[in-house]
């Protein structure tokens, strides 16, 4: 749930929201939802032959309440008829009919967040991961928030040791948890948030990469978004950096909702790598990415946030 208000109310006060939104988060569901919808407008694109929608198949590996509560069909719901997301590899806890929940409090005064979670779910096991990797299998590509650190390293130690041909990608977002940079040495492409920067004093981008890139030994790709002024990514080994505004020259935006950014740009980096490994440079990689993410910055929500940017391509 997300309200905006004026401005951030203080402790024991009263005031009235100007606007109130009810929608699914969660960071990789909000991705698979960015990422399915490139990949459709693409096959659109260039027509049902050419192939990306059928040949990746995205898939959830989440905890949700039972199968059959009203909760569990609004998420699923929540990625539109026909969905490309797989969901039969989630975690349904059968005792339990709430999702995880945030309410999200934005200022209009200073454009501020504010974020309380609530999350009564028992978390996924090691155990329950191996079963779902073992029916994915081998070639896959895995894409880990960056949550429950110690049983998340579990899990990409368990498919480097399994599956030697699949590759992770890994959030290092929240600051002061404790394991990231644990979860970031065992990745091949790490996501690095300006607040997790900010709080390791890191002044830039590029400065929190170049560092990290002595921790991510085994990554060729560490990225690092910086709100307004776009991002910043590293290959490696060649340490060539490349940095990529927020706004194109004469571009004007007006900023409506942040909300779930991140998980865009993530996206536009996963639909590149995947899609147009080959035929797009790194500078292109990320320029899409952080163009995606200012578009959706534009508006409430995702609908249609990828239709833009794909045609000026």
């Amino acid at each position: 749930m997300c309200c905006s208000v004026p401005y951030y109310p203080g402790e024991d006060s009263k005031l009235r929201a100007t606007n109130l939104q009810v929608r699914r988060g969660g960071n990789c569901p909000n991705t698979l939802e960015v990422l399915q919808q490139l990949l459709r407008e693409r096959d659109d694109h260039h027509g049902h032959g050419y192939g990306y929608a059928h040949e990746i198949k995205p898939y959830l590996i989440s905890c949700l309440p039972s199968v059959d509560a009203p909760a569990t069909a609004t998420i699923l719901g929540s990625f539109g008829p026909g969905s490309l997301v797989d969901f039969s590899r989630c975690i349904f806890r059968t005792d339990h009919r709430d999702p995880a929940s945030s309410y999200i409090i934005r200022s209009e005064a200073t454009g501020s967040r504010t974020l309380v979670n609530y999350n009564d779910l028992p978390e996924m096991t090691i155990d329950e991961f191996i079963a779902v990797a073992n029916e994915v299998g081998d070639e896959s590509w895995f894409h880990f928030e960056g949550r429950i650190p110690e049983t998340t390293l579990q899990c990409i130690r368990y498919l480097r040791q399994s599956f030697p041909n699949t590759r992770v990608s890994v959030e290092v977002e929240k600051p002061g948890r404790g394991g990231l940079e644990d979860l970031a040495a065992e990745a091949d492409v790490v996501f690095y948030s300006r607040s997790w920067a900010e709080s390791k004093r890191y002044q830039s981008a590029e400065q929190c990469l170049r560092a990290q890139s002595g921790v991510a030994r085994k990554a060729s790709l560490l990225l690092c978004t910086w709100g307004s002024d776009g991002a910043s990514c590293l290959s490696l080994p060649s340490e060539k950096a490349v940095s990529c505004p927020a706004t194109l020259a004469r571009q004007t935006i007006s900023v409506v909702d942040t909300v779930g950014a991140g998980d865009t740009f993530i996206a536009g980096i996963l639909f590149a790598l995947l899609c147009h490994q080959e035929d797009w440079d790194t500078e292109r990689k990320v320029q899409f990415a952080v163009q995606l993410a200012t578009c959706k910055v534009q508006q409430d929500g995702f609908d249609g946030v990828g239709a833009e940017v794909l045609k000026r391509l």
